[in-house]
């Protein structure tokens, strides 16, 4: 298979499924030519746990992937989770030494800002501005090119333990593939499904996955706040399983096929055949006592997140509300049980901005893989826009005028 200078790929290594997204940069934005995914039985709660099984799941994804967009696959933009996730927001001061703010200003005053104690086993996996202040001027968000004495940055940290973030770079490196970038799993969302007047205005993304709910608040354009809850939809699989005495894949089967978050919307008559563990015979059961099961578990999740807002400083900014997104968010009435827990105004999210195979992909469950063939292809943009000229000439060239300007 050939390969292709204008391809982003994203791997969503995730605690259900391992999906592999394939998007072609054009003149008109981001195509979907490919797309691969693979059950993932390798991960709790967002951790690698088995990195033989998740490799071999990663294989699958990436060849089917490949095979659907005709190109081979080498670099890749993966999601991290897991409650091993920290995010907290730090503050910066340099001095401007020639009055006119350059990009070294930038660099320097974002160093300043990162300048805090970081246990030896935590890295660092983003650095994301929220705003910049010239000599008391705040909410300035591109400082170069202006005049000014004092340079002051706020930007959102966010730091992962050391050995998980390595082990998800062992796992795609050992199916051949190189890491691009590690990337947060609710900041790639949020580029699929958010738009820019939610940010501004204020807005709680949270991503519900299988085994974990990741939460990102957003205010004046900016990430305000990062948190990770160990709890998701894989929960409530089990309860389910649990509750009425299934196996464990016939219970996710179940709760796909005839799962509502809403006891209310349920018809009580209503009744579902329920495959019996240990070779036992099928019965029939309420669809009203498999949704009593499901209710509980999604208003707890949201009691979670609600406890969460509250402890930031943030829950009177939301203007735009909640949004939801990640595969437990495609569960029928769940936005309605979100909206009487939260008390803020509910959307579920889904990936916009993209063409191609677009009916593919349009779901909750494809919003973190989407978004990071978005953020991906702006990662790639900033790289070439700050690229050394290619050609020896144009370096001469280049090297040339840097020296006049330092002369002249």
């Amino acid at each position: 298979m050939a390969k292709r200078d204008n391809i982003v790929v994203g791997l969503d290594i995730g605690t259900t499924k391992i999906c592999c997204i394939v998007g072609e940069v054009t003149d008109e934005g981001i195509d979907i030519i490919g797309i691969g995914t693979a059950p993932s039985t390798g991960l709790r709660k967002g951790v690698v746990i088995n990195i033989a099984s998740t490799v071999t799941a990663i294989r699958r994804a990436v060849e089917e992937a490949e095979l659907m967009a005709g190109c081979d696959v080498q670099t890749v933009f993966t999601g991290i989770s897991g409650g091993h996730i920290r995010g907290f927001n730090s503050h910066g001061i340099v001095a401007v030494k020639d009055g006119e703010i350059t990009q070294a200003d930038v660099a320097r005053v974002i160093d300043a800002a990162k300048a805090v104690a970081i246990p030896m086993d935590r890295e660092v996996i983003h650095i994301l501005p929220q705003q910049y202040i010239i000599d008391d001027q705040d909410g300035i968000k591109e400082p170069l090119g202006m005049h000014g004495v004092r340079l002051e940055a706020k930007v959102h940290i966010v730091t992962a333990a050391g050995p998980s973030a390595q082990n998800i770079i062992k796992c795609a490196n050992s199916t051949g593939l190189s890491v691009g970038s590690i990337v947060l799993q609710q900041l790639a969302s949020a580029e699929a499904v958010l738009t820019e007047d939610e940010k501004d205005l204020g807005v709680c993304l949270v991503d519900i996955g299988g085994g974990t709910a990741d939460i990102a608040i957003f205010s004046e354009g900016a990430i305000v706040h990062t948190s990770v809850l160990p709890i998701g939809g894989n929960h409530l699989t089990t309860d389910i399983a649990l509750g009425i005495r299934t196996p464990q894949d016939e219970a996710e089967r179940i709760k796909q096929n005839h799962g509502c978050a809403l006891v209310e919307q349920v018809d009580p008559h209503e009744e579902i055949e329920v495959p019996s563990v240990g070779g036992r015979k099928p019965r029939m059961l309420s669809r009203h006592i498999l949704c009593e099961i499901i209710e509980a578990r999604v208003e707890e999740i949201f009691q979670l997140v609600r406890d969460e807002i509250r402890n930031t400083a943030y829950e009177d900014l939301l203007a735009s509300g909640v949004v939801l997104t990640g595969g437990t968010s495609k569960l029928a009435g769940i936005n309605d049980i979100a909206e009487d827990v939260l008390g803020l105004p509910i959307r579920v999210g889904y990936p916009k901005g993209i063409g191609g195979l677009v009916d593919v992909v349009r779901s909750p469950g494809y919003a973190t893989a989407v978004g990071l063939v978005k953020y991906g292809a702006k990662h790639l943009a900033r790289e070439y826009a700050h690229a050394p000229p290619r050609n020896l000439y144009q370096r001469a060239t280049k090297r040339m005028g840097d020296w006049l300007k330092e002369v002249l």
